[in-house]
């Protein structure tokens, strides 16, 4: 496989079959249409029959090309790829089985094996039970989360089309990539080998592939869809766990297959049982370990339900209204009033957990935010009044009162950069903030702001708000 991989990707990189190479081929109108699953404009705009042509045409737009221009293209490989199965050929003419897919982040350039993008111009398409997923938000919203260390070895748990894998490749000396679904395993096998890059590749559900192997990052997007046992279960979105217990059973099991100080990072979907606090729920799966969790998002019952059913194509299908109805009275039963969407953030040191909804806009990629939150609150003395605190260069104060008041009626503390938080501050904190600029120390400023204004319980008022605001970055020390 890699001889003919490498073949491969001198034909793809030959052609100028890239993202910028796509985008351009197309051009803006016929790109942004693609993006929205239309491509017709796109099919106007490869009528030549160049190599790239014929790339766009079987992979991007699904359509059928003529044999002779598919060996055009891919000179070497044609008769290899139709014996693994990539494309197939129907008569003289010939269609891609899966998706070979220009992808690029920063400088890097690669390219990913999924399946086929589902719902092309409006047709509804169910997908097969193990259908890989490729390039999507939710995988995204992972790499971006990742804290950007560099790391011995790492775990990618249900790595479907092995997008994370590829993510860490430059930073990570040993990435293991697990999947319960073994086409997941054999896509993301000829990734790695199209991008010419070393993957350990193993099946097995959760933990089970590592047995006591111990990681200083476990990543994974897992199929956390919260839904009924089914036999129409997709693999790549769904288990045959009940409830959230797949995020449950990550979470816990995650200390013991971390080094100290290691990572474990992963999207979820939570219910929120009634009667109970999600993040009380969450708090016992990370135990006595540093953890931050986000939920980014709420959805009831319905609006969870019909998310889920429109992403399997089953919108607008006879069967759609029997599953919609099974599916809420199966929640039901379950007593969830609601569900959670965000993501973990679980560090192997000792702590707590920081719970909270944030369902703002946020800086992107967010994982240096994360890695620096977490170092903030690891590294903060118990006792705040010997530092030298300044202002981070990206907060900014607002305020806001009536004309010619001696005081604003509100302050607000603002940042631009990571979580972007508000935090609504006080005469008191605002002139405290006002004097870190690293000449005093907190003790030092707390105590002339008692002094100012008469007061002996600045320390204890203000100490908790303060370290706070370091913890949040607002403050540096």
């Amino acid at each position: 496989m890699d001889a003919i991989a490498e073949r491969l990707r001198a034909e793809l990189a030959a052609a100028g079959y890239t993202v910028d190479g796509v985008a351009e081929r197309l051009g803006a109108q016929a790109n942004n249409a693609l993006a929205r699953n239309e491509t017709t404009l796109a099919y106007r705009e490869t009528a030549s029959g160049d190599p790239i042509d014929t790339m766009i045409r079987l992979f991007l737009l699904q359509r059928s090309v003529p044999e002779a221009t598919v060996s055009k293209a891919f000179p070497q490989t044609s008769e290899k790829l139709l014996a693994l199965g990539i494309i197939t050929a129907e008569g003289d003419e010939v269609r891609a089985a899966v998706d070979i897919r220009p992808y690029a982040e920063d400088e890097r350039q690669w390219w990913v094996v999924a399946d086929l993008t589902p719902g092309l111009d409006g047709r509804r398409e169910p997908m097969r039970p193990d259908y890989v997923l490729g390039i999507a938000p939710a995988s995204l919203s992972l790499v971006k989360l990742t804290v950007p260390i560099k790391a011995e070895k790492a775990l990618d748990i249900g790595t479907g089309c092995g997008i994370q894998a590829l993510h860490l490749t430059d930073r990570v000396n040993h990435i293991v990539a697990t999947d319960v679904n073994k086409r997941a395993l054999q896509l993301t096998q000829w990734t790695a080998a199209l991008n010419g890059i070393e993957l350990d590749l193993r099946e097995g559900s959760l933990y089970e592939p590592v047995n006591t192997e111990r990681f200083d990052l476990i990543v994974s997007n897992p199929p956390y869809v919260i839904a009924p046992p089914s036999d129409g279960r997709l693999t790549y979105r769904e288990t045959g766990f009940a409830g959230d217990a797949v995020v449950e059973q990550l979470v816990r099991r995650a200390p013991t297959h971390l080094t100290e100080g290691g990572w474990c990072q992963l999207l979820a979907n939570w219910t929120c049982i009634r009667g109970q606090d999600w993040r009380e729920r969450i708090a016992d799966w990370t135990g006595d370990r540093a953890a931050w969790t986000v939920q980014r998002e709420q959805l009831d019952p319905a609006e969870y339900v019909e998310l889920w059913l429109r992403d399997a194509g089953l919108h607008g299908r006879p069967e759609y209204t029997s599953r919609y109805d099974a599916w809420l009275r199966w929640l039901e039963d379950q007593q969830v009033e609601a569900i959670g969407m965000g993501w973990i953030n679980l560090r192997n040191l000792p702590g707590t957990l920081d719970a909270e909804e944030w369902p703002y806009e946020i800086e992107q990629p967010i994982g240096p935010h994360v890695l620096d939150r977490f170092e903030r609150r690891e590294g903060l003395p118990d006792d705040l009044t010997g530092l030298h605190l300044t202002v981070a260069e990206d907060v900014v104060q607002e305020t806001a009162g009536q004309p010619g008041a001696e005081d604003p009626a509100t302050i607000v503390l603002r940042r631009q950069r990571g979580m972007r938080r508000a935090e609504h501050a006080d005469t008191v904190l605002a002139g405290f903030v006002g004097a870190c600029d690293g000449d005093l120390s907190v003790g030092q400023i707390l105590d002339a702001l008692g002094s100012l204004l008469e007061r002996d319980d600045v320390h204890a008022d203000y100490l908790p708000k303060i370290r706070n605001l370091v913890v949040e970055g607002f403050l540096d020390y």
